[in-house]
């Protein structure tokens, strides 16, 4: 009978190992790809994007892919270091020693593992807003407001953070062996309060949100939304322009909470036929149920989670199978929750193009039902200034898209859109 422990240390780094090397052959073949068809624009664009434009987007593309391969490298060292390599293990004993047994060790343990994680992240998180989108054009932050934007966050992250922990923490050493089905339940639930709560309490936190002012826009898409049988709280403009000058719009909230939110920047680059195609497109997601099949699935596989940690908590292979000795005096409650956070996108990654595939069949759906509300033309022009606004490459690597994109490659979006078949790239 193989030792389960051993088993589950070979599994654990025979997946690491093979997700990196897929994960460096797929970023690999995304920037030879984009950097081949760098010079020429493809012919399906060749009227409506310039070639400086095309250009800008594959040199923001590859270095952006580069700096992937630099976080990629950088989280499996830090994976390995707080498994395998037995960070995690000392770091518990050292609290145990310094704080004694009990919730304030185990919460003690989440925390310093938490801001140890954010001070290996900073450095990459600076660069990324600071020089690779500094040098494109795009970062509109200061020092002082990414300081204030960390500030911010980790507050709010620690005073949302902390109790649900402890809570979840209690639950796992008072509630029996269904620890995981009451934990489940009361997650699903904070979960849908956070989509209630997000825009009026945490969103205004960090940015500014306006009334729709313009008579004319907003009388467009009030006409569009009752047209399409959909009702919100309010239409909104965000000021995004002060972080980036990336534009998006969006829906937010749950139920009879729900926003749309305009970002500024998007307002000023598009007419309002094109806005109103845009949010047609966001309300063929809503029409098609989509974001309630999201939710439904979110509930379905957090429960498989859930369950599945219920077990692996209990068997004590779990946790030296992956570099770690569990207390013998304590709780592992705490050490059982960052092992599985740890452990679970290792094997998860293999199964994400199927989450890929499917949120582009959506995207396909959303806009088949933007066009029947206003015009593919519209949605087509509209689309083409985002993408040349958010240098977003218009060839990709067909495998990268098929693997991470959760959004459809330009040519095939496009193409579909117009109902012709996809232009070769």
């Amino acid at each position: 009978m193989p030792d389960p422990s051993f088993a589950l240390t070979l599994l654990f780094t025979a997946a690491l190992t093979l997700g990196l090397l897929i994960k460096f052959w797929l970023s690999a073949r995304q920037i030879r790809h984009v950097a081949s068809h760098r010079d020429a624009v493809p012919a399906a664009f060749a009227q409506t994007i310039s070639l400086t434009a095309h250009q800008k987007a594959a040199d923001y593309t590859i270095a952006k892919a580069r700096l992937g391969l630099l976080e990629m490298a950088l989280g499996a060292a830090v994976l390995l270091g707080w498994t395998l390599l037995g960070g995690l293990s000392t770091l518990n004993q050292l609290l145990l020693a310094w704080l004694g047994q009990g919730m304030g060790q185990q919460l003690g343990l989440l925390g310093a593992f938490v801001v140890i994680g954010g001070l290996i992240d900073l450095p990459l998180s600076w660069h990324q807003t600071f020089v690779l989108e500094q040098r494109f054009g795009f970062n509109k932050m200061t020092l002082r407001l990414w300081l204030a934007d960390l500030l911010k966050s980790s507050l709010i992250g620690a005073l949302i953070g902390l109790p649900i922990a402890a809570l979840i923490l209690w639950m796992m050493g008072a509630t029996g062996s269904l620890w995981w089905l009451w934990a489940w339940l009361f997650w699903m639930g904070f979960n849908l309060l956070l989509l209630v709560i997000y825009p009026t309490l945490i969103a205004p936190m960090f940015n500014k949100f306006v009334p729709l002012e313009d008579e004319t826009l907003k009388a467009r898409v009030t006409a569009l939304m009752q047209r399409c049988g959909f009702h919100a709280k309010g239409l909104f403009v965000m000021d995004g322009s002060k972080r980036s000058a990336h534009a998006n719009a969006y829906f937010t909230g749950f139920g009879a909470a729900k926003r749309v939110v305009f970002y500024d920047t998007l307002l000023s680059k598009l007419s309002a036929e094109e806005v109103d195609a845009v949010l047609a497109h966001e309300l063929g997601h809503f029409k098609h149920k989509h974001i309630i099949k999201r939710i439904v699935s979110m509930f379905a596989m957090s429960l498989v989670g859930f369950a599945l940690l219920g077990y692996l908590a209990q068997q004590s292979w779990f946790y030296t199978g992956l570099g770690v000795q569990p207390n013998l005096f304590a709780a592992n409650d705490a050490l059982a929750l960052l092992l599985f956070m740890l452990a679970m996108p290792v094997f998860s990654f293999f199964i994400a193009p199927l989450f890929a595939q499917l949120s582009r069949k959506h995207e396909f759906e959303a806009d088949a039902y933007a066009v029947g509300q206003t015009s593919a033309q519209d949605l087509s022009t509209a689309l083409l200034k985002l993408y040349e606004d958010n240098a977003s490459t218009l060839t990709p690597d067909p495998l990268y898209v098929r693997f991470y994109y959760s959004h459809p490659g330009a040519s095939e979006r496009l193409s579909r859109m117009h109902g012709i078949a996809p232009a070769s790239v």
